[in-house]
């Protein structure tokens, strides 16, 4: 026997996350990278809220490298992360790399949106904040793993060699 289905209509999205023609968000999406790990920040207007993969910043693991993401926040204070959400979405490297990705895109973000939305003389005062402290909070490290060459045992190493 052969069971037809009903063909069902594509509704469409509903509810919140559906982004209707007369409304219209402030946001900015900016990235960060850190050896083979990218992530991709989402800010626009709202209350506080900072997540890492749906997870709140508080519950980030490994906790060692917590403090690494609470950074940007404790420079620049609480009161400028209150009056935007941040949805911070990483993939790829190891632990370290993404928190160091996750850090420059939060810092990055939080600069393009006080640029695009509030004004440039704040901007200029975060940009400089965080630039003092640490460069790579702006700047993305180029640096990048060299790969292995025939002749030996990885990038520059050679195999060892006998004259008899």
């Amino acid at each position: 026997r052969v069971f037809l289905h009903p063909v069902r209509q594509h509704e469409g999205r509903k509810g919140p996350t559906a982004m209707s023609g007369t409304a219209k968000s402030n946001y900015v999406q900016t990235f960060g990278k850190k050896k083979n790990a990218i992530a991709v920040a989402f800010v626009k207007q709202g209350r506080g809220l900072l997540k890492v993969n749906g997870v709140p910043i508080e519950h980030v693991e490994p906790d060692i490298l917590r403090f690494k993401l609470y950074e940007p926040v404790l420079l620049l204070g609480r009161e400028r992360f209150n009056v935007v959400d941040i949805r911070v979405r990483v993939t790829g490297g190891g632990h370290t790399a993404q928190i160091y990705a996750v850090r420059q895109a939060i810092a990055k973000g939080i600069v393009s949106y006080y640029q695009k939305y509030i004004d440039e003389q704040q901007k200029r005062e975060i940009k400089e904040t965080l630039l003092t402290f640490d460069r790579s909070m702006l700047v993305a490290d180029p640096r990048r793993c060299e790969s292995k060459k025939f002749g030996g045992g990885g990038a520059r190493a050679r195999y060892q060699k006998s004259y008899r």
